[in-house]
């Protein structure tokens, strides 16, 4: 039998550990959940090239406790959590610690997740664990790592996996909770997932054509999901990317929202890929830039709009359920009311992702944001009475979300919106009765 070969460790100028070509080989990847559909694939997409990549799914209250340990406790809530569980999983005795990586995203951009990889080492060193390489996911070329290598094939792949994501959580939002067999919804997600995931690793579901077809049979398995014609209070959920779609981060907020028999509206994830990369074009227009990095970006920005259109266009086209505003309409939505330089975390996406959520009949809105992230609370928090000029039926409340932040508060905030939405509700169904019964009468 051959003898494996110690790995070699190696050094930027920083100081920092690489994570090499010979580790890919033996180590396991690790990373954090945000989204359980997107993440789900994801996974399968970096296993299809080569990668022992593992998404931790473990959400017990040790994480926020273990974060508060070893990460600088005033950094925000995403941090504490994100990083709390891959050290908590270092420390769980389940992997072997001298074959194992930790890997997190960095967009490059003026907000703290960017450091969230420096934090990471950091708290690594202070729990002993400091020769755990640490990778960063980005297209800023911030870190590079020989081991790790983001081609073109994997660009394509991830951002079907997005698309994909999008549209399953979309339509299980929309269908569940009027689903008149209970755990139809969910069936159909476990099986699409499963399929999905199957087709990237043998070398399938990411071309135009096939991405086009699964979008479409997607939805019509969830359009012929039997409904019934109860009305619910529609509630929209926007916020700090991780503290909007990870139930970690929101204490189970859609959960607690589909307990209330509500309809959930979380916006897409791709609407954020298509701000991250507008970024850099506007940055362009704003004050110029390379006539090379324009091009990339305007063909990335193209590909994904073409993706967005795909999906919106199969639930239009095989479904009676509501078609989600493309990127663009958003965009148009928050002009005049935010500038389109505001790009720090969600910047004017948030504000936009509120202005289309009142357009589409979901007027109740839950703001999540971590405590003491600024962009979120200038965006978020600071434009609500905007918000409610442009649309004065709008019912909106700004959620914190922290460590310190007790659970039961956050609910009772929730619930007494809700309870306006539904004397809302309850006021519009009499009309519609009132408005039936007149018509008879005639």
């Amino acid at each position: 039998m051959k003898k494996e070969k110690p790995i070699k460790f190696k050094y930027a100028k920083n100081g920092r550990l690489k994570f090499t070509k010979q580790m890919k080989k033996s180590y396991t990847l690790l990373f954090p959940m945000m989204a359980p559909i997107h993440f789900t694939i994801l996974q399968r997409v970096f296993n299809h090239y080569g990668y022992h990549a593992e998404l931790l799914t473990d959400s017990s209250p040790a994480i926020a406790q273990t974060g508060l340990k070893y990460i600088q406790n005033d950094m925000c809530y995403p941090a504490i959590l994100s990083c709390g569980q891959m050290i908590h999983a270092l420390q769980s005795g389940k992997y072997d610690l001298h074959h194992v990586a930790l890997m997190i995203s960095q967009t490059g951009g003026g907000c703290r997740a960017s450091n969230y990889i420096s934090l990471l080492r950091k708290g690594l060193k202070r729990a002993g664990l400091d020769y755990v390489p640490c990778v960063s996911i980005n297209l800023s070329g911030l870190e590079k790592n020989s081991g790790l290598q983001i081609t073109l094939g994997m660009i394509r792949r991830m951002t079907a996996a997005v698309i994909y994501g999008d549209m399953l959580m979309v339509l299980k939002n929309q269908v569940e909770p009027y689903e008149v067999e209970k755990g139809t919804c969910k069936k159909l997600v476990d099986k699409w997932t499963e399929d999905l995931c199957n087709q990237i690793l043998n070398k399938n579901g990411y071309k135009s054509k096939i991405i086009q077809s699964n979008l479409n049979n997607i939805a019509k398995d969830f359009g012929s999901v039997k409904r019934d014609g109860k009305p619910r209070v529609k509630v929209g959920i926007v916020g700090e990317i991780y503290v909007k779609y990870a139930a970690l981060g929101n204490n189970n907020l859609e959960k607690f929202l589909r307990d209330q028999d509500c309809e959930v509206n979380l916006p897409g994830m791709m609407n954020f890929i298509l701000f991250k990369v507008d970024n850099r074009l506007e940055d362009i227009k704003l004050y110029g830039g390379h006539k090379m990095k324009k091009l990339i970006c305007q063909i990335l920005f193209n590909f994904c709009t073409k993706m967005q259109n795909m999906f919106n266009d199969a639930i239009r086209n095989n479904t009676n359920l509501q078609v989600p505003s493309p990127y663009q309409h958003v965009k148009a939505l928050d002009k005049g009311i935010n500038g389109y330089g505001n790009k720090m975390g969600e910047g004017w996406l948030l504000t936009g992702e509120m202005l289309e959520l009142c357009e589409s009949g979901y007027e109740n809105i839950v703001c999540t944001q971590p405590f003491g992230c600024l962009p979120n609370h200038i965006s978020g928090k600071g434009m609500i009475r905007k918000v409610r000029e442009v649309n004065p039926g709008s019912n909106i409340v700004a959620v914190d979300y922290d460590a310190g932040a007790p659970k039961v508060n956050q609910e009772n905030r929730i619930k007494l919106m809700l309870s306006i939405a539904k004397e809302n509700l309850d006021k519009e169904e009499a009309h519609k009765t009132n408005s039936a019964t007149k018509s008879l009468v005639k």
